[in-house]
Order: structure tokens, then C-alpha cells, then sequence
């Protein structure tokens, strides 16, 4: 069987009139900037728990000019919890070349769009076919879920080769004009994410059925081809409670690269280490071990991490002689307005309890 290239971007639009998403909250107008915060949250999390946060984040920072203003702890920690937060230093950086560089008026030439921070091919099509109603395809995972199957593309996506061929077959049923390419560009991310489902497609539904390869051959599912996975490996870590006389506690800014860069932590101590020890290390301090909180368990992409938070108790004196600018006390139960790892925020409100 051949897939039907004539006839595909038609399909798929009149499908997405009747049945696409048309009330998300960054499709209510055609502003730049709200197009491209979505687009950059929705990079590898879902919009039903991207639209809170994003809600949240175009109330605090309405427009590129106040984005680029902020200080990179009040954008961390708007976006604490939707994870990988490179990208949320990457839409700050992003917003304060724009206003420097473009007077704050997001750019409309792909050129100038795909060279800003955090912004690769797909999303910069996205922005300039949702905002300026541009000719530029798509290809997130949803959409490539849809023509690997319709095309039986085989081969790892994350493959150049694969990957390519991919952005062959879009060019190919991607419609002529620019608003039409908006549309099918919306509702082939919609085909993805409501019928063209990872498991257990709603092939039956789906407006590409009679011509699909993939639902030919019976089993759909197989598409995209993955390399076999191996289970996420497991690691474990102390963080070190620093508790003062006057009950704060001591966070840590993390480096900008790695697990929750930028964000602020405990310090922490490998396991196997004697917390006393590591804190004199870190502090040339003495410390006092308080009973240890519950362990925390928290899953990344590519490991789990369970954490023993371990309370340490120091003097006046001790407290006094520790600081700088990647540390910094703070009242205990009581959430800083900045950027948090997600089980520091839990630790930070247990605490209020234990001390």
C-alpha cells in the first residue's frame, strides 16, 4: 500500500475544524511573545500541565519588556516544577537580546528566530506560522509520531537521517499559504496528541486512516521505531539542613549546567560521607545532627534520585561566618520567591513542623 500524499493536508484540516483544540489560552490572539512562551513550555511537557504555569507566568511577566527586566530568580521560580529549566534561562537570556537588540518587538525573519537562546527549528517554524502566519513546518514528537506512521518511516527519530526524511514528507503535505499552514501545523500536533497517541491510537477516528501504512499494517504502534531502553539507573545523595539559632536554613545556588541549574538547593554531601565532616569541609564550621527527615524520592529523564535530607544544627557564631553570593539564609516553612528544586519546596514546608 502507498500513503496518499494528495488529499492529506485537506483531511487533516477539515478534521481539526470539527474536533481540534481552539480554546488554549496562547491561541487567543496572535501575539508573538505569548506564542512563543507556550511554545518553549511545551517543549517536552503536555499542555494540560503546561496551561497553570503558563497562566501564571503571562500574569507575572505580560510582555517581553518586563520578561527581559526580571531578575533570573523571580523567571525560576514561575517555573519551578515544569523541569527542565534550561529553558527557562534560555527564554530570559532570549527576551533581553530581543529588547536589545529588536527594541523589544519579537523578530519575524527565521534567521533572527532560530539564532535566539532555546529556539531550534521546529519551534521557530511554530512561532512564525502561529504569530505571522508564515510557511514554516512543525515537527514535534506529536507530529512525528503521525508521519512516521502514515509513512512507515522507519528508523530512530532522533536519527539524522530519520529525522530528515521526516521534514522531507511534512514539506511534501504541507498546504501552500501561510494561514492554512498555520492550521495544519495546529492540527497535526492535535492529530498526535488526541488520536495518534503513543499507545492505543483511536486509528478508527483518525481522518488519515485510508491511506496509513501504519494502520495497515495492523500494528501502529511499533512506529516510531526506539532503541531499546535501558531502566533509568538509581542515585542517591544527602542534602545538608543547615539550621541557625534563629531556625533559618541555608539554601545554595546550583551551577548553571546540570540537574536544576541555576536553581537554589541544599548543599549536599555524597553518600557514604559523614554530614559533620562534609559540612566543616564545605564551611570550616562545627555541627550538631538533628534526627533526619524522611527520604524524598524524585524522578529525572534519565535517573531517579532519592534523597535523605539530613538536619544539621550550628551556632550563632558559625552562622555568622558563612555567606556569599551563591548562599543565603532563609526563615524556615517559608517558600522564597525564587527559583526552587521541586523536593527543596517540599523540605522548605516540612520544616516548619520539625524546627
Amino acid at each position: 500500500m502507498k500513503p496518499r500524499v494528495f488529499g492529506f493536508s485537506r483531511a487533516v484540516l477539515r478534521w481539526y475544524r470539527a474536533h481540534g483544540r481552539h480554546g488554549l489560552p496562547w491561541q487567543r490572539d496572535r501575539d508573538p511573545y505569548r506564542i512563543w512562551v507556550s511554545e518553549i513550555m511545551l517543549q517536552q511537557t503536555q499542555v494540560v500541565t503546561v496551561i497553570p504555569y503558563y497562566e501564571r507566568f503571562i500574569l507575572r511577566f505580560p510582555d517581553i519588556a518586563r520578561l527581559a527586566r526580571a531578575p533570573i530568580d523571580a523567571v525560576l521560580d514561575y517555573w519551578t516544577g515544569l523541569g527542565y529549566y534550561a529553558r527557562a534561562r534560555n527564554l530570559h537570556q532570549a527576551a533581553r537580546v530581543i529588547q536589545h537588540d529588536y527594541g523589544g518587538v519579537f523578530p519575524d525573519t527565521f534567521e533572527a528566530v532560530i539564532a535566539l537562546p532555546g529556539i531550534g527549528r521546529s519551534s521557530a517554524g511554530a512561532i512564525l506560522s502561529f504569530a505571522y502566519h508564515r510557511r514554516h513546518p512543525v515537527l514535534d514528537g506529536n507530529v512525528r509520531r503521525v508521519l512516521a506512521r502514515y509513512f512507515a518511516i522507519l528508523g530512530d527519530p532522533g536519527q539524522v537521517a530519520t529525522q530528515e526524511a521526516l521534514w522531507g514528507r511534512l514539506s511534501e503535505v504541507l498546504p501552500k499559504t501561510g494561514v492554512r499552514a498555520a492550521d495544519f501545523n495546529q492540527a497535526m500536533m492535535d492529530l498526535g496528541a488526541l488520536l495518534c497517541t503513543r499507545v492505543r491510537p483511536r486509528c478508527a477516528k483518525c481522518p488519515l486512516a485510508r491511506g496509513c501504512e501504519g494502520y495497515a499494517s495492523g500494528t501502529p504502534e511499533r512506529l516510531p521505531l526506539r532503541q531499546h531502553r535501558r531502566p533509568r539507573p538509581a542515585r542517591q545523595l544527602t542534602m545538608l539542613i543547615l539550621v541557625d539559632p534563629a531556625n533559618r536554613v541555608l539554601l545554595e545556588r546550583r551551577p548553571a549546567k546540570g540537574i536544576w541549574g541555576g536553581l537554589w538547593s541544599f548543599p549536599e554531601c555524597p553518600m557514604g560521607v559523614d554530614p559533620k565532616a562534609r559540612c566543616r569541609e564545605i564551611f570550616g564550621v562545627a555541627s550538631r545532627p538533628l534526627a533526619p527527615l524522611p527520604s524524598i524520592r524524585h524522578g529525572f529523564t534519565h535517573f531517579t534520585l532519592t534523597i535523605h535530607p539530613q538536619l544539621l544544627r550550628i551556632s550563632r557564631s558559625a552562622g555568622a561566618r558563612i555567606g556569599g553570593d551563591s548562599l543565603d539564609w532563609m526563615a524556615s516553612g517559608v517558600a522564597p520567591r525564587r527559583g526552587l528544586a521541586t523536593p527543596v519546596k517540599r523540605l522548605l514546608k516540612q520544616l516548619d513542623s520539625v524546627l
